[in-house]
């Protein structure tokens, strides 16, 4: 137990403490325009995404797509599309706004790869300690009914793997908004508070999901935000999520037809 109390305050209650230190040295009692924007810019992405990244929008734009392609092919160009607006949203607008910010640098964003091989051991471990739930949840219609997104990921390797690039993707997407982004933008005001301000939002987009793993985004997000403030990077992140997800669309796939007999469920 011990060594669990020594790993849980080293790892969280350092980083949320170092992160308090930072904000109070940025307190130096001017206004800080930083929050505003990025929070304003946080809200303006997220709707973006929502109501132009879905297949609705993709039918307008190609409206005879549904009629010249396969089933197969146009699920994927779908899946193609809902990724390709959430690159746009959760990368182009938070660097564009970056770059009109005074005294911003992208690169101070948490993409550094500094320490990510280092510190590797970490997100491994918290891959091996979210297998079982993963394992467990896999058994329930729900999670089968939910996954894989691509519905015809079951027919061939080349389909699954077409679309785990296409999930991988949107995974670094997500993971330089949420804790690149969000967390950088706004730690100079809330310290490690601005761990919990990114977890609302981020467990709000796991709505349409299994409640299982939205309420576990809560979890997660805690874990992923403090390691990115902590390492001064996202790419733990995106490594597990890659991973996590992978394993659960290849479990998901065990349970629809087998290739030539239909999509998944």
């Amino acid at each position: 137990m011990n060594i669990f109390s020594r790993l849980f305050s080293r790892t969280f209650l350092d980083s949320w403490r170092e992160a308090d230190a930072d904000a109070d040295t940025a307190r130096t009692g001017q206004f800080d325009w930083r929050p505003i924007v990025v929070l304003a810019t946080t809200a303006l992405t997220l709707t973006l995404a929502r109501y132009y990244g879905g297949a609705d929008t993709f039918s307008r734009l190609v409206p005879d797509g549904r009629k010249a392609y396969s089933k197969e092919d146009w699920d994927l160009m779908v899946r193609a599309w809902w990724t390709s607006v959430r690159c746009v949203t959760y990368v182009l607008i938070p660097v564009i706004t970056i770059w009109l910010m005074p005294g911003e640098r992208v690169r101070d964003y948490f993409i550094s790869f500094r320490g990510f091989v280092k510190h590797m051991w970490i997100y491994v471990g918290l891959y091996l300690l979210v297998l079982p739930f993963v394992l467990f949840v896999s058994q329930f219609d729900s999670f089968q009914h939910t996954y894989p997104f691509y519905k015809y990921a079951n027919q061939s390797l080349e389909h699954f793997l077409r679309w785990q690039v296409l999930y991988a993707l949107q995974f670094v997407a997500l993971e330089f908004f949420f804790r690149g982004y969000m967390l950088k933008g706004l730690r100079h005001k809330f310290g490690y508070g601005a761990i919990f301000v990114m977890i609302v939002p981020y467990c709000m987009i796991h709505y349409p999901k299994p409640i299982p793993e939205t309420l576990g985004a809560i979890l997660a997000g805690i874990a992923l935000g403090t390691l990115a403030m902590r390492l001064r990077s996202i790419w733990g992140g995106v490594v597990i999520h890659v991973g996590v997800a992978m394993t659960m669309d290849w479990l998901a796939i065990g349970y629809c037809p087998p290739p030539g007999e239909g999509p998944c469920k």
